[in-house]
């Protein structure tokens, strides 16, 4: 049978087991579970290689006379705690940062949001989940007064008649979610809005669906657009918006100014596609059969993306689908525990249970838990691009620590990312392999990987799940857990306040979420042991968990969804004559974020193929480039090479990068750190650029 686990990639965390004696002959089987129904991707199916991989690392690394060195644990625990020690001694608190990720398990993202307000007593923590959901998780709560990605089990989509995906190729970054939308695609009613002709999309139209192929960054007034046809119409569910939300006239004055055939001039999306996709909306919700709206991160990762999601959820309320059993908008969040990771404290404005650090209650309730007095907690820190711009620079920190993140690949404007690093006067980065951020430290930490390891995540539903080891660690490695309490001890910290047991740290993350938005306080390894289904919030031990939230009110003040007032503004960076076309990035079919580990696994490798830029064929003529000929893409921040792609189907405004490779092939050398002023979401999806024959 092997041990039940779940995959170490996505949030749909497929359900798997691992058999075998360790990494060297561990294998994966899929298990039925309702997010992959027994399915797999090509990730799921060789997350094992990674186990084996013979660039694993085992052993500390201290960079002596500019080379990585080996070292004994006592050694680089020694080295860290100096460092962290002299910075705070020689510039404060704020002289020292931490780095998170949204891979980590619940148990590692509370306690590293501990660590660094308790035992180093900094603001500067953020987590690379700023650049993934942050923008949705802010417009759900400034419309529903909370954030769960899916407020409503995955499943609950299988039988919808009518989807509507923004942004988002499920196809390829998460594929057995593809099994859920084939009732809507059998009937003609999934709808996908992306600028590319992506496997989602061909999945969409073979059956009749629509294709929304909008300029980037154009999400918002698409979005507007169908809200005018819904009012217009006559597609609003008047009841609903008078019963159940608010802020109705506000929004209308803004959205009641894109008539469909000005949304057409700024999208390039047709006006009969905008009024298809309302009208399978609204059949499938006056049928009963199920009608969802969904973003994903090309419509989320601009400096618009909280506006854009706004705009998209007061189409949603305007149709009535929200808080309704068979209906809704959702976000479809990409990290493995990319939910539980921005609920539990490794966020700058954030405590645990999904608490703002600035309110005076969250304050006292955790400091209680931690033992502390709440005056001694720091205030908010800065956002993921904001503290990583400040490093090394006077009043920055001096000193970082990364966990779960491959910084020089995956931030925005990378080159100058690197450049930053590198003026550190430490950088300490925990990894399994040397990421391109880890060849660049001071200290390297070898951590644990997924298999190696007990936990929990949270899935993209607000389910929780249990992580458990199924492979012996590896000779050498040590959890995050253990690293933070030995660093917690040689800062002063009683050893007792940073447990290295995970179910000891969960219980004690149950008490500090109590009565927080994300309440955690009734789920129990026991229960996720015995295989119940749990979605928070969960309030007590023995309540059932909320599958479908907001069936009766919303979270905000009145009980009531609000529709917020957003107006277009469009990407920062327009296209001129020097830098004519707008670059967009994204994911392939078997590549992971920065592919700091799918690159190290052949198959994956191989069936990816090298670096590309897909490029329509009319614009490659015009620009002179054969297919498969290497280019030079140039932005205003650097240049990345790859070989080009021709296709039919691509708009020709248009080049789109994977964002998954290393060196001079780096998508994000050229993308934009543009912030949304909500969110602090870099604007990766849209940066102007100019592309010659190399």
């Amino acid at each position: 049978m092997g041990t039940k686990t779940h995959c170490p990639y996505c949030g749909l965390q497929c359900a798997m087991s691992i058999s075998g004696k360790g990494a060297a002959d561990a294998e994966v089987t899929p298990r039925q579970f309702p997010t992959n129904k027994g399915g797999l991707c090509q990730k799921g199916w060789t997350a094992a290689d990674v186990l084996r991989n013979p660039n694993r690392l085992t052993t500390p690394l201290v960079r002596r006379d500019g080379v990585l060195t080996p070292t004994t644990w006592d050694d680089a625990f020694d080295v860290v705690a100096s460092g962290f020690a002299r910075a705070r001694r020689e510039h404060g608190a704020d002289a020292v940062g931490i780095f998170g990720g949204g891979g980590l398990t619940n148990e590692k993202a509370y306690q590293l949001g501990k660590f660094a307000r308790v035992a180093l007593g900094t603001s500067n923590i953020d987590y690379n989940g700023r650049f993934c959901m942050s923008s949705a998780a802010a417009a759900g709560i400034k419309s529903f007064g909370l954030d769960r990605g899916l407020p409503f089990p995955l499943a609950d989509i299988g039988s919808a008649r009518a989807i509507v995906i923004l942004g988002g190729n499920v196809a390829e970054t998460m594929p057995p979610m593809v099994s859920h939308l084939m009732t809507a695609a059998r009937a003609g009613g999934l709808v996908v809005a992306d600028p590319r002709r992506t496997a989602t999309v061909e999945r969409a139209v073979a059956d009749g669906g629509v294709h929304l192929q909008l300029a980037p960054g154009t999400d918002l007034p698409l979005a507007l657009g169908m809200a005018h046809i819904a009012v217009t119409e006559g597609y609003a569910d008047l009841d609903y918006i008078a019963d159940r939300t608010s802020g109705f006239d506000d929004f209308w004055r803004l959205a009641g100014q894109w008539w469909p055939e000005r949304a057409e001039r700024v999208t390039g999306v047709p006006v009969a596609a905008m009024r298809r996709t309302v009208a399978l909306l609204a059949a499938a919700r006056d049928n009963g059969t199920g009608a969802y709206v969904l973003t994903a991160r090309g419509a989320e990762q601009h400096s618009t993306g909280t506006d854009t999601v706004s705009a998209v959820i007061g189409l949603s309320l305007l149709l009535g689908l929200c808080g309704r059993k068979g209906s809704g908008y959702g976000c479809i969040t990409g990290q493995g525990n990319g939910q539980g990771g921005r609920e539990h404290g490794q966020k700058a404005d954030q405590l645990p249970g999904y608490r703002k650090i600035a309110d005076p209650a969250a304050r006292a309730h955790v400091a209680k838990v931690w033992g502390i007095d709440p005056d001694d907690l720091p205030g908010p820190g800065q956002s993921a691009y904001e503290l990583l711009e400040s490093l090394g620079q006077p009043g920055g920190p001096k000193m970082l620590m990364v966990h779960g993140a491959n910084l020089a690949v995956s931030a925005p404007r990378a080159g100058h990312v690197v450049d930053r690093l590198a003026s550190l006067d430490m950088l300490v980065v925990n990894d399994f392999l040397l990421s391109e951020t880890a060849a660049m430290a001071d200290v390297v930490l070898p951590v644990l990987q997924w298999a190696e390891e007990e936990g929990t995540m949270t899935s993209l539903e607000g389910r929780v799940l249990r992580r458990r080891q199924a492979v012996p660690v590896a000779d050498g490695a040590r959890s995050e857990l253990e690293v933070l309490s030995e660093l917690a001890i040689r800062l002063g910290q009683p050893a007792e306040r940073f447990p290295t047991d995970p179910r000891e740290v969960f219980d004690e993350l149950r008490r500090a979420s109590a009565g927080g938005p994300a309440d955690y306080t009734g789920v129990t390894y026991d229960r996720l042991d015995n295989d119940e289904a749990i979605h928070w919030p969960c309030p007590e031990v023995g309540h059932p968990g909320t599958p479908r939230m907001f069936l009766q009110r919303f979270a905000t003040d009145d009980g009531r969804a609000k529709f917020i007032a957003v107006d277009h503004h469009g990407p920062t960076e327009p296209v001129d004559a020097e830098f004519p076309l707008v670059c967009t990035t994204g994911r392939v079919l078997t590549h992971y974020q920065s592919g700091a580990q799918t690159r190290h696994v052949k198959a994956l490798a191989d069936a990816a193929g090298p670096m590309f830029v897909e490029v329509n064929t009319d614009t490659a003529e015009r620009l002179g480039i054969a297919d498969g000929a290497q280019v030079v893409l140039t932005s205003r921040r650097g240049s990345a090479t790859a070989a080009a792609r021709c296709v039919d189907s691509l708009r020709p405004d248009t080049v789109f990068l994977p964002f998954h490779y290393a060196g001079d092939q780096r998508a994000n050398l050229l993308t934009n750190p543009a912030l949304d002023p909500t969110s602090r979401m870099p604007e990766f999806k849209a940066c102007a650029v100019r592309l010659e024959v190399l």
